[in-house]
């Protein structure tokens, strides 16, 4: 028998428990013996809740649990950076295996935890902190592990993705969508961690960690998010052959590894582009495999407790065989990221500028006193004194791209540059590649 005790019965908590109910005979049978869930670490013991518990299984005092020589594995399920850190560690060097759906404790503090796992020869799995119930944490080190990663590019937050999709979808704004999210319970009262894609930081990090087997610091990684992306934008988008996502991106690039979070237009033939709603998808390349993507629920409660419990199950076979799991982050150096000013990429321009002879040559003289090509041009009459004028650049150093952007600030005809945001090309080479001049009433 393993024994087992949960630290949290909120939403996902709770699906802990009904799937391990519900699912008792089959998830028995693939461990070769019980699980017995022992402790709960609740709140409230007094809480109405839709699961069926004992009230003496519950407790409010988390030593109960911690000091429990009888308990083998906790799973910590409270969210946040404490008091689940300190959780973790101590269940660890109490010789307790974790499991953990904790994408902030694993981004921030993995090599740490890691080492310490290893020293009293202790799993600690977290299949659930990234992507909820799609697999990818264990597929990318034990099913890929005979690749060399390339890149990994990832929608890792279904709230972002959810608001783009109807952003495109009904013609909305951002903020009106925001709060339709909130009201479906897609979005937290406080969404900033989403929609500033600090959410995704950390989710990409643990990806790259494992990828790339080095520790990837959450701090260093560039992190762009959505709140400024408007519907002009996204209706640009579509007419030029796009949609926008927010990106989590992980890849080689010479001796260093370029790893970001931003919005990013994405061909309409990528398979990226058709992710739409609350799901999640993890597009990488490796050297041996080729393409492979995972999809599916990237949240809600069925989805990462089917993740935790299947780290469950895994975990439990490793305490049955008396032998630790495989460490699933590589506790030794920092990598060296490249730094945003430094990375290639094609970039999109919105720009309202006064409907003048000789604006544009203004325009293209500054982007290519600073090395920036144009790929297409877009420019749309409105009878008007001020009009749009939407480019879209070549492959070019973001450093170069600021700096012109800092110029074309300075032209007088120059009203204002109203977006900047990045476009993937990778799958699409040669596509987009025209200048043209539409009019319109």
């Amino acid at each position: 028998m393993v024994n087992i005790a949960l630290l949290g019965l909120g939403t996902v908590g709770s699906g802990v428990v009904k799937v391990l109910q519900q699912n008792k005979d089959n998830i028995n049978n693939k461990i070769g013996t019980e699980i017995s869930l022992k402790k709960v670490l609740v709140k409230n013991r007094d809480k109405k809740r839709d699961i069926n518990l004992k009230d003496s299984m519950m407790t409010t005092n988390p030593d109960e649990i911690l000091n429990d020589d009888e308990i083998d594995l906790i799973v910590e399920l409270i969210g946040g950076e404490q008091p689940a850190y300190d959780y973790i560690k101590r269940a660890i060097q109490s010789k307790k295996s974790v499991v953990t759906a904790n994408k902030l404790v694993i981004a921030r503090y993995g090599p740490e935890i890691h080492r310490l796992a290893d020293k009293n020869r202790v799993e600690i799995s977290y299949e659930g902190s990234v992507a909820g119930g799609l697999p990818i944490i264990r597929p990318l080190k034990e099913s890929l592990a005979a690749n060399r990663i390339k890149e990994i590019y990832g929608i890792l937050n279904g709230t972002t993705n959810y608001i783009l999709t109807k952003m495109t979808q009904n013609q909305e704004e951002f903020s009106d969508v925001l709060t339709q999210a909130q009201k479906l319970g897609y979005a937290e009262r406080d969404p900033s961690s989403d929609i500033n894609g600090l959410d995704a930081a950390y989710k990409i990090s643990i990806l790259a960690s494992i990828a790339f087997e080095s520790f990837i610091d959450v701090e260093s990684i560039f992190v762009e998010g959505i709140q400024d992306i408007e519907q002009v934008d996204i209706e640009l988008a579509g007419e030029l052959g796009y949609v926008i996502k927010l990106l989590a991106i992980a890849k080689e690039d010479g001796d260093k590894l370029d790893v970001r979070v931003h919005p990013a237009f994405i061909s309409k033939d990528h398979p990226l582009a058709l992710v739409n709603d609350i799901y999640n998808a993890v597009y990488l390349q490796g050297d041996a495999v080729g393409d492979v993507m995972s999809y599916g629920q990237g949240a809600g409660q069925m989805p990462t407790a089917s993740a935790v419990v299947a780290d469950i199950i895994q975990v439990a076979r490793c305490i049955c065989e008396h032998r630790p799991g495989a460490t699933l982050i590589d506790s030794g150096a920092r990598a060296d990221l490249k730094k945003i000013k430094d990375v290639k990429n094609s970039f999109y321009l919105r720009i309202r500028v006064n409907d003048k002879p000789g604006v544009m040559a203004k325009v293209t003289r500054v982007l290519g006193d600073h090395q920036v090509s144009l790929a297409s041009v877009l420019q749309k009459h409105r009878r008007s004194a001020v009009v749009p004028l939407v480019l879209i650049t070549h492959p070019v150093r973001e450093e170069f791209l600021m700096r012109s952007i800092s110029e074309l600030e300075k032209i007088e005809d120059v009203i204002e540059i109203n977006s900047v945001i990045r476009v993937q090309e990778e799958k699409n080479p040669g596509q987009n590649k025209s200048t043209k001049t539409e009019k319109g009433e």
